[in-house]
C-alpha cells in the first residue's frame, strides 16, 4: 500500500497544476479580444450654410368668391356640378323652373288625372300641353373660371329668389393660410420662400409670403400668414390641408456631421459623437442644431471640418476602444 500511495501521489499532484495552470492562463484570452480593433466606418464633419424654416399648418383658401344665385322663386330642377368640379364663365351648372309657372303645370296635370270623359280629357291635354309650353325654366350659368368651392341646395329642392345655389372660387386666387407659432412671427417677413407640403401631393407646392394677418389665435398661440401660391394654374383644391415651411434666415458656414453619427439618449436628454481619434474611439457629448438633408448641425462644441465620425459601428462602442475603418 504504501507503494501504491508513493506512486499516486505525485501523479494527483500533477494533474492539480495543469489545473490550476488552466485557470490562470484562461482569462488571458478575453483580454487578447478585447485588443483587436472594432471595425467602423466614418466620414468627415463639414461646413455648410443651413436654411432656417419656421413651419406649421394651415389649408388652401380662395381670395376671390362668386355665387350663382337663384334667378327667381322656384324648383331646382338640375344640378349638374359637385364641389371641387372645375367651371368655365358662363358653362351651365343646373337649370330652375318659376313657381307660378311649375303651378299652372302642376295643375294641368291634376285636372287630366282627374278628367272622366272624353271632352274632359281632351280640355285637360289641351291645358297640359300649354302649360308645359309656358313653363318659365332658366339656366344656372357660372359666374367665373375656377371650381365649385360648395353647393346650398340640390336637384329637387325649392328655391327662394336670390338664393345662393353655388359658390365658385376664382382661377389663380388660391392661397395657403398658414398657422405658425406666436414665438416665430417675428421672423416671418413678406417676400420670403415658402414650400408648402399639400395632402397627396407629391412634392411641396412653391410660394411666398405675403403678409402676416392681424390678429391672433390665443387658444393655440398661433398667428396666421397669408401665402401665394405660385405655379399652381389654379388647380389647387379649396380647404385642402396641409403645412408651409417658411425660410425665415440663413446660417453661414455650420459644421455637420451626418445624422447616423449621433447617438441621442431620449432618456437622458443627451446627444454624443464618437470621434475617430488616433486609431481609437473617443465620444464627446454635442449640443445639436438645424438638421437638414441628411445632416444636423453641431452647435457645441466645436468639432473640426474634416474630421471623421463614426457613422456605422457606433453603439456599444466602448471609449477608447481601438478601431479599423473600413473603407466600403
Amino acid at each position: 500500500m504504501r507503494r501504491v500511495a508513493a506512486v499516486l501521489l505525485p501523479l494527483l499532484l500533477l494533474a492539480a497544476c495543469r489545473k490550476e495552470a488552466e485557470k490562470t492562463e484562461s482569462p488571458a484570452k478575453p483580454d487578447a479580444e478585447a485588443s483587436l480593433p472594432t471595425p467602423v466606418k466614418t466620414a468627415p464633419a463639414e461646413k455648410r450654410d443651413l436654411a432656417v424654416y419656421v413651419s406649421g399648418p394651415g389649408k388652401t383658401a380662395a381670395l376671390a368668391q362668386q355665387k350663382v344665385r337663384s334667378p327667381f322663386a322656384g324648383t331646382l330642377v338640375e344640378l349638374t356640378v359637385s364641389d371641387g368640379d372645375a367651371v368655365r364663365r358662363g358653362q351651365a351648372i343646373g337649370a330652375v323652373v318659376a313657381k307660378e309657372s311649375e303651378a299652372a303645370l302642376s295643375g294641368a296635370r291634376e285636372m287630366l288625372r282627374q278628367a272622366s270623359t272624353d271632352s274632359e280629357c281632351k280640355d285637360a291635354e289641351r291645358a297640359v300641353a300649354l302649360a308645359d309650353k309656358n313653363l318659365v325654366r332658366r339656366p344656372l350659368l357660372a359666374t367665373a373660371d375656377g371650381s365649385v368651392l360648395s353647393h346650398a341646395a340640390s336637384a329637387g329642392d325649392r328655391v327662394s329668389d336670390d338664393q345662393e345655389i353655388v359658390t365658385i372660387s376664382e382661377t389663380g386666387t388660391a392661397v395657403f393660410l398658414a398657422e405658425i407659432p406666436q414665438s416665430d412671427l417675428t421672423r416671418v417677413r413678406a417676400g420670403q420662400e415658402v414650400g408648402v407640403e399639400l395632402a397627396g401631393s407629391g412634392k411641396p407646392a412653391a410660394g411666398v409670403v405675403h403678409s402676416v394677418l392681424a390678429g391672433a389665435n390665443p387658444a393655440d398661440f398661433t398667428g396666421e400668414v397669408r401665402v401665394d401660391l405660385r405655379g399652381t394654374d389654379g388647380s389647387v383644391p379649396i380647404g385642402l390641408f396641409g403645412t408651409a415651411r417658411i425660410r425665415v434666415s440663413e446660417r453661414k458656414d455650420a459644421v455637420v456631421v451626418p445624422d447616423p453619427a449621433i447617438l441621442r439618449d431620449d432618456v437622458a436628454g443627451v446627444s454624443r459623437v464618437c470621434l475617430a481619434a488616433g486609431g481609437k474611439a473617443h465620444w464627446i457629448d454635442v449640443v445639436p442644431g438645424i438638421r437638414e438633408g441628411g445632416r444636423t448641425q453641431i452647435v457645441s462644441p466645436a468639432i473640426e471640418p474634416g474630421q471623421p465620425v463614426v457613422v456605422s459601428g457606433l453603439v456599444g462602442l466602448p471609449e477608447g476602444k481601438p478601431i479599423s475603418v473600413q473603407s466600403k
